[in-house]
C-alpha cells in the first residue's frame, strides 16, 4: 500500500483515504515522490473529519476528537 505520510510524527488516522492506497502496484523508485493527493475521512465521505478540520495526514491526528487508530 502507498503510504504518502511515512515520514510524520504520527500515525494518520485508520479512516483516512486517499484513492492510491486502493492501488496494488510496486512502488517505482525512477518515479519522484509527490503529495499531489486528494485525501478524504471515510466516515464522513468527505474531505473533512466529523469535527469540521480538514482531512489529510498531517491533520489527522491522535489529538482530534474524532481519530481513530482502528478501522
Amino acid at each position: 500500500m502507498n503510504r504518502p505520510f511515512g515520514n510524520l510524527p504520527h500515525e494518520p488516522c485508520c479512516l483516512l483515504r486517499w484513492k492510491s492506497m486502493f492501488i496494488e502496484v510496486e512502488p517505482d523508485p525512477t518515479v519522484p515522490a509527490s503529495n499531489e493527493q486528494i485525501y478524504w475521512c471515510s466516515q464522513t465521505q468527505v474531505c473533512v473529519g466529523p469535527d469540521g478540520k480538514v482531512a489529510a495526514p498531517k491533520t489527522c491526528h491522535p489529538a482530534r476528537s474524532c481519530y481513530s487508530d482502528t478501522a
